[in-house]
């Protein structure tokens, strides 16, 4: 159509319009009045609108965000994000909040420069929030604090470059059980105002929406106290709306329909629905405000069918008059709350376990998958030591760095991800991008040595000549760079990089294909070493799993393991060679075999610590240090229980990867047919035992180490009887622990448990076992009135303390059914090579000791640091007359030579950002009261941490570094607590003097650091 462009000509077709507007009647257009903000003298329902984005369950990541394979699922994130834009567009008093920074920036990354600028006017106006702000909303049963606060930390860099924001409020509404962690650090310290969240236990809740007490003053620390408490609130039932107030397209819901010229009209029927279910929450809740989630998992795919019904009900609700109807956000309501004057119920440790009916106890997935357990928490460690590795050589703006291995593990944390609650193909792809970030950082690791080991001088080392090689697969005996022929000329570089901030001195392991070898360190003096004979169990893993991961079978198995203690420099790394023996070489391990049926006593350890053993019950051991002068009996057991089937009417309940619910326990016989083989050297004993077809495990016992290593090779799980199996190993003792025992809280804290107790309400027990299995990342510990006994783990796992003087841990499950908590998934793990396919076989690691009552916490703490921050080795290779040693730097310590840190204080950030800046973070490892020595302030001398660089600034940070501490502390909010406050004087670090540099810490204190050096530009003119 041609319309002509003289003003006559467009005044007569604006007549013709309004005379086409008259002819066909009255116009039906409502303007809805959304702009109402508080009122103080009626009940306040703040209605938030969110969507509840899991980053990775049911379909990856990647196919939830472009909406890909819908089949499994109907949800594309990135139509809830394109649908808001114009959702909000249409009315100023819409508000929306979102979570998930991994979708978030992959959809940003796609915007034009116009979109971003409408979004960042949302946010501007309060129209659009970020909440939690993360990369994903973790985990907080199965997750290392660490991780935890380095995936936080990534979302909120992010907001703050991109937005200029700082969340507010912790959102934790998924996760399965909620952590003291997660309150006072993940919370408080980040500058949270408030947490909410949607899973407790349903007796608590139930007793909660009696009191009024679902909202409290959080306390998760000890030694914190009131300066990191935080208020907090559960959902009276679920993170979703009432019942009958969904809206996304096709939800069953009756809309609000308000034309009286259709049927149906039901405006009052909808707003008295309403009103009962906000005076029915008001019932429950303190104050006059209730807080209503609006929405749920991936809605607001089209955002304007919940918006044309949120418009609609608070236009007639407050129209109506008997409550106020409010577009609102989580801040608007923690305001609203603390502006009200109330004293809230005090809480104290956490919310595990965490069961949502009576034999429905979410304690399986603390150990399903636990191969993804393990592997996350190695990539951890890894990338704490690469990225110290990468300011020591220097950030560079090409070439690889750790990026993609951060984004990896930030994604790892979710609650479906590293809680083994996805399904199989998703399981695949979180292990697949920790792979890809691996590669990446690897490459980074191997030339930041090469450039530290090649040259000491502060510029910039770009193209390193020495070429390293790691071992990934060492686990399983694979490690082609130590595999070397040394009878052809060449020697064996091994750097062994220390990513603490104290010497170690450790003992490492190396396959190796030569039996006459010999080490020495790096000023050439001989090293004990002691070589021990490859077991079988190793070959059959070796060669099914590099088959598996490499797509080609390895070459043949060495015989032997090399074994040899080094000596490494805080935040250093010291160089060993491994070469031909010219004439006596590595101790051979003595090996004795001791038949079934053979009666004898045997004895393993050669310092403090002795293990006696009796052939005909191996299972037991008599435990003594003969510098403590701790004796006990322990015995090591296997059992598994058998996975619930469904077959009870009443409550088919089954076991899967959330639920655990035994039915049945059976106890695992030790195979007396095969013999119990004994390994003796100068550097370790061992003693193997087949206990049965597919459970192998090795006892070890180090020269100069007070610990037992147990490890353990589990699987395939045998399920040809049709029955799923939980399999649990359990360490005895004749302690008299009165029901009572310890377990950390995401690897920090120490949460006391009693066995069939909780603290907050009268427990109804309904699952014996399943009901007092708590999470561990870091260990487990009883104690009676002369002795503490303490397990450490290598991974997230499971365990409880069922019986006095026992501990408990579940090391693997393998299930035939669904829990029926929406994976549709039975969580039965299968690896496949070719035509061969096989349930999945776990390997892994338990550490156990026994001190004098009072000194077992040194030993949890600095080993269980070893555990998370293990020596990362480096191999070259050289050839005899190459003089290695001199051409290179053989030691190398990022610390000044006198300095290392104090032995409560450890680095768990040491990063050079994108801007040059450096960020630092340190951490007290420990709590107040929890060692006569070390439960005390301590300091930390910045100029000694970085002899080679001259600190410029030092800013304090909140703990995800987005905002500078002082202004988080004035910010604030200081709650009314029902109960006095129970912690007395809580100590703090001062402030950092800028000429001294000294930074101390308070017992359970971290502290975080944006640092600024002088380049070399600036020394040089200073001089």
């Amino acid at each position: 159509m041609v319309i002509s462009q003289n003003p006559m000509g467009k005044k007569l077709v604006f007549l013709l319009i309004i005379v086409g507007i008259i002819h066909c009647g009255q116009s039906k257009f409502i303007v809805y009045n959304t702009s109402q903000g508080i009122v103080s003298d009626k009940l306040n329902v703040h209605l938030v609108a969110h969507t509840h984005d899991d980053v990775g369950w049911l379909k990856t990541v990647d196919q939830y965000y472009v909406g890909s394979n819908n089949s499994i699922q109907g949800a594309c994130v990135q139509n809830v994000l394109d649908s808001l834009v114009h959702a909000l567009l249409a009315d100023k008093n819409r508000k929306f909040i979102y979570v998930e920074q991994a979708f978030f920036q992959r959809w940003w990354n796609d915007q034009s420069e116009a979109i971003k600028d409408v979004v960042k006017q949302f946010v501007r106006s309060g129209q659009l929030e970020f909440i939690n702000g993360g990369m994903c909303m973790h985990d907080e049963a199965t997750t290392h604090y660490i991780d935890m606060i380095d995936q936080t930390t990534l979302g909120h860099r992010f907001l703050k470059e991109e937005f200029g924001v700082t969340p507010r409020i912790g959102w934790q509404i998924d996760p399965f059980g909620h952590s003291a962690v997660q309150a006072y650090l993940l919370g408080a310290e980040v500058g949270f105002d408030s947490l909410f969240f949607g899973r407790i236990d349903y007796q608590d809740r139930a007793k909660r929406k009696k009191e009024k007490s679902l909202e409290v003053i959080w306390q998760g620390s000890k030694s914190l106290g009131s300066s990191a408490q935080i208020f907090a609130g559960a959902f009276p039932e679920n993170y979703e709306p009432p019942s009958g107030f969904y809206f996304e397209v096709n939800d069953n819901s009756p809309i609000v329909q308000d034309n009286v010229d259709l049927f149906d009209y039901n405006v009052q029927d909808r707003v008295n629905d309403f009103v009962a279910a906000a005076l029915s929450q008001a019932n429950i809740t303190r104050t006059n405000h209730i807080m209503w989630t609006m929405g749920t998992d991936f809605k607001y795919q089209y955002a304007h069918t919940w918006y044309r019904q949120l418009d609609k009900l608070i236009h007639y609700v407050n129209k109506d008059g008997r409550v106020n109807a409010l577009y609102s956000t989580p801040s608007i309501y923690t305001d609203a709350k603390y502006a009200a004057n109330e004293s809230w119920p005090f809480k104290a440790d956490d919310f595990f376990p965490y069961a949502d009916r009576a034999n429905g106890y979410w304690t399986g997935y603390f150990t399903s998958r636990p191969s993804i357990k393990r592997y996350v928490r190695l990539m951890s460690g890894y990338y704490l030591a690469a990225r110290q590795l990468e300011f020591f050589r220097g950030r560079m703006n090409s070439g690889p760095n750790t990026d993609s291995l951060a984004d990896g593990l930030a994604i790892a944390q979710h609650h479906d991800a590293v809680t083994g609650t996805e399904q199989q193909h998703v399981a695949n792809d979180y292990s697949k991008r920790l792979s890809i970030g691996y590669k990446e950082a690897e490459e980074l690791v191997s030339s930041s040595l090469a450039c530290l080991s090649e040259s000491t001088l502060l510029t910039r080392c770009q193209n390193p000549v020495t070429k390293f090689q790691q071992c990934p697969l060492l686990n399983i005996s694979y490690c082609p760079a130590s595999e070397l022929d040394l009878l052809q000329g060449k020697n064996l570089v091994i750097v062994v990089y220390n990513s603490l901030g104290w010497e170690r001195n450790e003992v490492i392991r190396i396959p190796v294909i030569n039996d006459n070898v010999i080490v020495h360190d790096s000023k050439g003096i001989e090293v004990e070493s002691q070589l021990i004979p490859q077991a079988e169990v190793y070959v059959g893993l070796r060669n099914y799993y590099v088959k598996a991961y490499l797509g080609q079978s390895p070459p043949e198995t060495p015989m032997y393991w090399l074994a040899f203690t080094v000596s490494v420099p805080p935040l250093g790394f010291s160089t060993y060679t491994v070469s031909t023996a010219k004439r006596t070489g590595s101790t051979r391990s003595l090996v004795y075999t001791y038949q079934s049926g053979e009666k004898s006593r045997f004895e393993v350890g050669q310092g403090n610590l002795k293990l006696k053993f009796s052939t005909g019950e191996a299972k037991y051991a008599n435990y003594v240090n003969v510098r403590s002068l701790v004796e006990e009996e322990v015995e090591q057991s296997y059992l598994y229980y058998s996975g619930y089937n469904g077959t009870d009417q009443k409550d088919p309940q089954n076991s899967g990867a959330y639920v655990f619910r035994p039915n049945g326990t059976y106890l695992i016989n030790h195979d007396r047919q095969v013999p119990l083989t004994v390994l003796h050297g100068p550097v370790l004993d061992e003693v193997h035992q087949q206990i049965n077809p597919w459970i192998y495990q090795i006892t070890r016992v180090y020269k100069g180490k007070e610990h037992v290593e147990v490890e353990f090779i589990v699987g395939p799980v045998p399920i040809e009887d049709g029955t799923g199996k939980e399999v649990v190993t359990k360490i005895s003792t004749t302690m008299e622990t009165n029901k009572t025992f310890y377990t950390d809280s995401n690897g920090r804290d120490f949460i006391k448990r009693v066995r069939d107790y909780r603290t907050d309400w009268d427990f109804e027990v309904n699952q014996p076992v399943a009901g007092n299995y708590y999470p561990i990342n870091l260990g487990i510990y009883a104690k009676d009135n002369k002795t503490e006994f303490s397990v450490l783990v290598d991974r997230s796992i499971g365990g409880s303390s069922l019986e006095d003087g026992e501990i408990e841990l579940m090391v693997h499950r393998r299930l035939l059914l669904d829990d029926s908590r929406g994976v549709a998934e039975a969580l039965n793990e299968t690896d496949c090579v070719a035509d061969d396919c096989r349930g999945l076989t776990v390997q892994g690691k338990l550490y156990y000791r026994l001190d004098p009552l009072g000194e077992g916490a040194k030993w949890r703490r600095t080993f269980g640091q070893e555990i998370y921050s293990p020596l990362l080795l480096a191999f070259s290779e050289k050839d005899d007359k190459d003089d290695w040693l001199n051409q290179h730097m053989p030691t190398f310590s990022g610390i000044d030579s006198s300095y290392s840190l104090p032995d409560n204080i450890v680095i768990i950030t040491l990063q050079e950002l994108e801007n040059g800046t450096t960020l630092l973070r340190l951490a007290h490892l420990y709590e107040i009261g929890e060692d006569k020595d070390l439960s005390v302030s301590s300091t930390v001398e910045l100029k000694k941490l970085f002899p080679m660089k001259k600190i410029k600034e030092v800013q304090e940070m909140n703990l995800s570094a987005n905002q500078e501490r002082i202004e988080m502390e004035r910010k604030r909010l200081v709650w009314k607590v029902e109960e006095p406050s129970r912690d007395g004087n809580v100590l703090r670090g001062g402030p950092v003097d800028p000429k001294e540099l000294l930074v101390e810490l308070a017992p359970m204190e971290i502290r975080t650091f944006i640092i600024n050096f002088y380049g070399i530009s600036d020394l040089i003119f200073d001089a």
